[in-house]
């Protein structure tokens, strides 16, 4: 699947066009919509720098908000334009603070959409100027971004007494993580901020690490190894430019995420379910470990589609994978009574832990939706604990670092169940490595045995 890492655009060719399409998604995700679905409607020629220039937004959001707000006293009520507007500030504000290509941090931060300054001007009000619904707007778009330019120190200053200018998340998300990591949530909220390393996952039964490590150096693709079976590379790139794609000799997925076939106690032959299996990475995991009897669950037809593309890629597609389209909840509807050795449970969350692949998340997030994901965890793996057979296991896991989706939900589940034993497993995950090759996404694992 592609990597969701945005990559810098340094060009200024069309970057008019890649504004104001930055700006129809930004505008999407302030409605509520995802910015994954926004993209993928994007045409294909513009769909790399508008996911590039767009993910900067969204971790730059509170800043570009808080300028918006001082230099606009009352923004026309045409939506584009106010999303153009964010945009553009974004751009903007990046182009002074690497117009020197000597600054402090440059060359490390080459995931950034970094443009001359007046480019960003002139490229703004062309996307303005070209659109007529947005013409009327030209002169204001001018003279803000010509008015912040002139005042921009006296602006920050002023901008960051807001923490969401600040840090760039919601004021509710940075209370959460500071509650629950109070030495850490500074550093968890900037790492929010940072586009996280493409890692690979070498299918074992078609090549290796050394083998892939080898052919990447072929290609002149920089890239280590930090993990058993893994592989990441200095810079992300779309996948159809790494060796061994289509022969399904990796997969891209996260080091969090690649330790839940690892952590999950199989053997071959064991009867295994994967519940909400899309888009199957960890499924394809698991049989590229064992083979085994496994049936792949997912609510989402279309993303089940995704899962059998995958498996067939990797080759792993057989007579011992079943997948079925059901509610994970709805027991009755898809078991058929036979038990299970293995249960992963990779279940919905609010997806705090991959905000930095999909920096919308943040904005699209309500607090509220913390306790409502809860509730639906706890009733998913109550539901799918008696499928679960005595001395089989179940790995509990979510994207997320909220304690009340990882921690909390593992200690209260503990006490519903008196015959679930807890095992040693990896806990709560963040991403906070000094080394952006060794960094994971925040995940959470948490593994019980059905006493026997």
């Amino acid at each position: 699947m592609p990597d969701n890492s945005s990559k810098p655009i340094r060009s200024s060719a069309s970057l008019s066009d890649t504004i104001l399409a930055s700006a129809q998604n930004v505008q999407a995700v302030l409605a509520g919509a995802s910015l994954t679905d926004g993209l993928a409607a994007t045409p294909a020629a513009l769909r790399a720098s508008t996911q590039a220039v767009a993910f900067h937004v969204m971790r730059r959001l509170g800043l570009a908000r808080e300028i918006k707000q001082m230099l606009v006293q009352r923004t026309p009520p045409n939506a584009l334009f106010d999303a153009l507007l964010l945009v553009s500030l974004a751009l903007l504000d990046t182009a002074l603070e690497f117009a020197d290509e000597t600054a402090p941090d440059y060359a490390a931060r080459r995931d950034l959409p970094v443009y001359a300054v007046h480019t960003v001007v002139d490229q703004a009000v062309s996307a303005v100027a070209g659109q007529r619904r947005l013409q009327a707007y030209k002169g204001l778009l001018n003279a803000t971004l010509r008015g912040f330019i002139r005042e921009r120190s006296a602006i920050l200053t002023q901008a960051r007494r807001n923490p969401e200018a600040v840090f760039n998340h919601p004021k509710w998300w940075i209370a959460q993580v500071r509650r629950a990591y109070p030495d850490q949530w500074q550093a968890l909220l900037a790492a929010g901020n940072r586009p996280g390393p493409m890692a690979l996952r070498v299918n074992a039964r078609r090549s290796s690490v050394e083998k892939m490590l080898a052919e990447l150096d072929a290609a002149g693709i920089a890239a280590a190894s930090p993990a058993p079976g893994a592989i990441v590379l200095a810079e992300p790139r779309p996948v159809q430019a790494v060796p061994g794609f289509e022969e399904g000799w990796w997969s891209v997925q996260d080091l969090a995420a690649q330790q839940a076939a690892q952590l999950l106690p199989i053997a071959p032959g064991m009867r295994v379910l994967d519940a909400c299996a899309a888009p199957g990475g960890k499924t394809a995991h698991l049989l590229e470990r064992a083979d085994l009897d496994l049936l792949a669950l997912d609510s989402d037809p279309l993303r089940l589609e995704r899962v059998e593309q995958n498996l067939k890629r990797l080759g792993l597609a057989g007579p011992g994978v079943a997948m079925r389209c059901a509610d994970a909840m709805d027991v009755p509807a898809w078991w058929d009574g036979r038990p299970f050795d293995a249960v992963l449970a990779d279940v919905p969350c609010t997806a705090s832990g991959v905000v930095r692949r999909h920096p919308d998340i943040r904005w699209l997030r309500r607090e509220a939706d913390i306790a409502r994901t809860a509730a639906l965890q706890a009733a998913i793996v109550d539901a799918l604990w008696p499928t679960v057979k005595p001395g089989g296991h179940l790995l509990y896991a979510t994207c997320s670092i909220f304690p009340q989706e990882g921690e909390q939900q593992a200690a209260q589940f503990a006490i519903r169940h008196a015959d679930a034993v807890r095992r040693p497993a990896a806990g709560q995950l963040l991403p906070l490595a000094d080394e952006q090759l060794q960094s994971c996404d925040g995940f959470f694992y948490a593994l019980f045995a059905k006493k026997a």
